[in-house]
């Protein structure tokens, strides 16, 4: 389910900023879906290290990953190119992923 939140995130990202002005194609367009996919890939790419540290400090990268996926997803509505309603979908997935996420990593520093 956690990684399946996270795809989920990716996918209504690339298809609600399909919709941002042409002008922003290697503007916010890109910025926001590079932070988006960042997330899932920084959680695999942990999870395939062998040292729990390892897993941890990418866990951290992918919420930094999530927090800037956040931050552009705010400038995007601000700047009228995203509906508050139309971004309601993702900015519930970044609460739900952003939970689990907190969730994980503070089990995992238990087990340090």
């Amino acid at each position: 389910m956690f990684g399946k939140k996270a795809w989920n995130l990716v996918e209504e990202v690339y298809r609600f900023s399909q919709q941002f002005p042409s002008q922003e194609r290697f503007g916010l367009t890109n910025q926001i879906r590079r932070s988006a996919v960042s997330i899932p890939a920084n959680i695999a790419e942990g999870h395939g290290r062998l040292h729990l540290g390892d897993y941890i400090r990418f866990l951290s990268i992918a919420r930094g990953s999530l927090m800037e996926t956040e931050t552009h997803l705010a400038i995007a509505i601000r700047l009228g190119f995203v509906e508050h309603e139309r971004a309601a979908v993702a900015h519930d997935l970044i609460q739900h992923v952003g939970r689990l996420l907190n969730g994980l990593i503070r089990a995992l520093q238990t087990k340090l």
